[in-house]
């Protein structure tokens, strides 16, 4: 059975919790990427800082992204995945609680991420469209 570690983009850009949300979008726009896992000051992902957040929670709202730390968007709880999770059980997770990306860990060290993209890429289409249709379904 394939593992999380079978499918996951190793070497993940990451953004610290201090840094500006500036700094997190640039590095965004260097990698061509929608989201950052979000590193406390013990080195820990302690969440995730997508695109949509820095429109909807920093441009939107009027706030200086200069000012507003990478740390302030984090919200709700963290959804991670052990490396050697199955494969099944990061697609059921990430359908269950609606996430496109997620981070996955070895112990606590970061180690990769899984996005849809790399679900599109390794896995059979109807896998993917299920994937597609979860993530996607009203609330």
């Amino acid at each position: 059975m394939s593992t999380a570690r079978d499918i996951m983009t190793p070497d993940v850009t990451c953004v610290r919790s201090e840094e500006s949300v500036v700094d997190a979008a640039r590095r965004m726009v260097e990698r061509d990427v929608g989201a950052l896992p979000v590193l406390g000051p013990d080195g820990r992902v302690r969440g995730m800082l997508t695109d949509r957040d820095i429109v909807v929670r920093v441009v939107a709202e009027g706030r200086d992204p200069a000012a507003c730390t990478a740390g302030e968007l984090i919200r709700g709880e963290l959804l991670t995945v052990g490396a050697d999770d199955s494969l099944a059980l990061v697609l059921e997770l990430m359908a269950d609680r609606r996430v496109r990306r997620v981070p996955v860990v070895d112990g606590s060290v970061l180690v990769g991420i899984i996005a849809q993209a790399d679900v599109a890429r390794r896995l059979p289409d109807g896998t993917v469209g299920d994937l597609v249709s979860d993530v996607s379904r009203a609330t």
